[in-house]
């Protein structure tokens, strides 16, 4: 009760929500993309599991990330997972239309929804850690009121992606992007990144670039393929 009737309780609790709101944007962007093509009904499952799921993990993570942080090629290995995860998401938009969906595609879903916010949470965990400052209720009560925010963000993408296309496209470019940084924030690539500022933003654009043209390419070829039937 003593800690309810804290301003440091409740001061920390609001830096942190403030936090999910700014740093959710490009997770809620992942799950709209996962889970557009499945039916409406497994889209709110796979949204509440993967929210709810991812999380989970955040609250594990927060505990060991800047631990993680240090160590060498994790985030080249995590970066290079964001570009395969935004190529396949790109490269699956036409395969995901028509009449039916495989067996297992919420599993799926769920499963790219994990480990993308995996690999982008590396970073956002730091900033709700610093704001919790070692309270772990807080930490907990903070995370889990960003699940709603996350799950409304996400199903409003999914709405924009059925009326507005090219949101598609823009959504696997942003998490090309965010590979691209991921791995040019690697400890290893310090020494080589350090005073320059411009690799940052190269990295990030590469990766975007990266992710479009290898999805088009697997689209084009998907398209190609359907026509010679």
């Amino acid at each position: 009760m003593e800690l309810l009737q804290s301003s440091d309780f409740w001061i920390g609790l609001l830096k942190i929500v403030w936090i999910n709101i700014i740093l959710s944007g490009d997770n809620a962007v992942v799950i709209a993309l996962a889970a557009r093509s499945l039916p409406p009904a497994q889209q709110k499952r796979a949204i509440l599991l993967g929210s709810g799921a991812a999380v989970v993990l955040r609250i594990a993570l927060t505990v060991v990330a800047a631990k993680l942080l240090t160590l060498p090629f994790l985030q080249v290995a995590g970066g290079l997972l964001l570009l395969w995860i935004g190529v396949q998401l790109l490269g699956d938009e036409e395969d995901g239309e028509g009449s039916g969906k495989e067996p297992g595609s919420m599993a799926a879903a769920v499963r790219t929804i994990l480990l993308a916010d995996l690999v982008m949470s590396l970073d956002n965990v730091i900033a709700v850690a610093a704001a919790a400052r070692g309270n772990m209720a807080l930490l907990v009560l903070g995370l889990a009121i960003s699940i709603p925010l996350v799950i409304f963000g996400s199903q409003l993408m999914i709405r924009l992606m059925e009326r507005f296309p090219i949101i598609v496209m823009l959504g696997a470019a942003l998490i090309g992007w965010v590979g691209g940084e991921t791995i040019v924030n690697d400890a290893a690539l310090s020494g080589v990144v350090e005073g320059r500022e411009w690799l940052h933003h190269a990295g990030a654009v590469a990766g975007a670039v990266i992710v479009l043209m290898i999805g088009r390419y697997l689209q084009a070829r998907s398209a190609a393929r359907r026509a010679g039937r």
